[in-house]
């Protein structure tokens, strides 16, 4: 899953909401499926300031919005696009593929992270075996997820609900084989 292009999205958005450069958020995650189930995370973002390095929910300071609408924004935004332009979102997908890439090849910055769908070695209680999106780190072209992170239950709702859904498809596409 390429949810890299959902994890450009939603750096966006905060930007976008905050008027600042897409450059100065860091560390948004997207748990699970590059799907309508997938959980877009700002709860441990950040955001640069003159004064330092700020919580990105602090600054955005409306949960209704981070719980709304910034969650649904990021998992239809390529549904959006297209019913706009009547064409696929190419050019952002072929974006993200070169970010992940670079990423993964020339290692994410110290302190960042970005969301990358690895498979899960049952990290955050997501099921073992999965492929399945987490915050990762990479470095000499290895991925790590990053571990430790508090999850409130609005988000382990979230992430059980796209952790479902894909433990859903993996069972179809098993039951395709036999």
């Amino acid at each position: 899953c390429l949810t890299r292009l959902d994890h450009n999205r939603a750096l966006g958005q905060i930007a976008e909401r905050l008027n600042i450069q897409v450059s100065d958020v860091k560390n948004v995650i997207i748990w699970g499926n590059h799907s309508s189930t997938q959980y877009p995370d700002v709860n441990h973002a950040t955001v640069k300031t003159p004064a330092g390095e700020k919580p990105a929910r602090e600054l955005v300071a409306d949960d209704d919005w981070l719980k709304g609408e910034f969650i649904t924004t990021v998992q239809q935004r390529g549904a959006a696009i297209i019913k706009a332009r009547k064409l696929s979102s190419a050019l952002s997908a072929a974006s993200s593929a070169c970010d992940h890439i670079r990423d993964w090849v020339l290692g994410t910055p110290e302190g960042t992270w970005v969301s990358m769908g690895v498979y899960s070695d049952g990290s955050y209680n997501v099921p073992a075996g999965l492929i399945y999106s987490f915050p990762v780190t990479c470095r000499d072209g290895e991925w790590t997820i990053v571990q430790g992170l508090p999850i409130d239950e609005f988000s382990r709702n979230k992430m059980d609900a796209t952790a479902e859904e894909l433990t859903e498809e993996k069972a179809l596409a098993y039951s395709c084989l036999s």
